[in-house]
């Protein structure tokens, strides 16, 4: 097993959606991306921040689950990062209401010593001068995976693209790929963005599934359709932390083991989106995460006969 270092957002999240809504909970990318990485025994450390109005339940929380704590830095005078927002009904879309930074404004990533031999880096969406500060403490690291969004593209892209230089892995949804390639063809914009560094391009379709793109290889992994969305809040973390847990539990980094990585990550989000926030991936069991790995399996699995 490698050890996983998880680099991110621990936050407050309030979210209405067409099923609901709630006050505070516990979000965030690092969160989400942990307590999934954490489902396969991935040995992860989280480096993060949060105020003092962060209660230490949730910071238990995450060492019951195996997650190693020691780089979440808790500024006590300050209050964690809190963001807001409402979906729409197709679930696809949503108004951001309220984005508080607070501690996040300040934020100077450390690496806990005991982590920065780790083979695994997951850089989950913050400032890439944040992620590049991450990059910078690692020894030697195997696979480092980068996650962004259209916000960093659209106000800090030369920061940004020096990060994704150095990476290995990006994952991206589609809008995102077109908007940093100026591509409509995903397939396009995948050479284009490795190219730009990376060896391995993720392009997350949402309900639609996720692409992985090496060289002139395509794998397309479905999403798992479902009776209901309730909320679909870090479901491309969650998706993120079961693909980089596997990989770091595994410590094969290669395009074949990135295809089941990749089932992993898929199946993971498919619980994360059946409850609000965190509350699924904090309930789940093991046998719940087999059996749904083998209704992926059933999904994509055929027999055809080829002349």
């Amino acid at each position: 097993m490698s050890k996983l270092v998880i680099v991110g957002t621990v936050a407050f999240d309030a979210i209405e959606t067409p099923f609901g809504k709630t006050d505070k909970i516990l979000g965030g990318a690092a969160t989400f991306i942990g307590l999934s990485a954490a489902q396969c025994g991935a040995d992860g450390a989280i480096v993060s921040v949060v105020g003092g109005d962060f209660p230490k339940q949730y910071i238990d929380m995450f060492v019951e689950k195996g997650l190693d704590v020691t780089g979440l830095e808790i500024v006590e005078a300050g209050k964690t990062f809190f963001w807001s927002g409402k979906y729409h009904n197709d679930m696809n879309s949503r108004d951001t209401i309220t984005t508080e930074l607070n501690v996040l404004e300040s934020f100077n990533p450390v690496v806990p010593d005991s982590y920065k031999d780790a083979e695994v880096v997951m850089l989950g969406n913050l400032h890439p001068m944040v992620q590049l500060g991450v990059i910078e403490q690692m020894e030697d690291p195997k696979l480092i995976v980068l996650d962004t969004m259209n916000f960093w593209m659209d106000n800090t892209l030369a920061e940004l693209m020096n990060v994704i230089a150095k990476v290995d892995v990006i994952t991206i949804n589609d809008e995102e790929a077109r908007q940093l390639t100026g591509e409509y063809s995903l397939v396009v914009a995948a050479r284009k963005i490795m190219a730009m560094g990376p060896d391995y391009v993720v392009i997350k379709k949402g309900e639609h599934g996720a692409l992985l793109f090496h060289d002139n290889d395509i794998f397309y992994a479905p999403a798992l359709p479902l009776e209901a969305v309730f909320d679909p809040t870090g479901a491309g973390d969650t998706f993120a932390g079961g693909f980089t847990g596997y990989m770091a539990k595994t410590g094969d980094y290669s395009f074949e083991n990135m295809k089941n990585a990749i089932i992993y990550g898929s199946a993971m989000a498919s619980f994360c989106v059946e409850k609000f926030g965190t509350e699924r991936l904090l309930n789940l069991s093991p046998k719940e995460v087999h059996q749904r790995l083998k209704q992926f399996q059933n999904l994509t699995q055929f027999d055809i006969e080829l002349t």
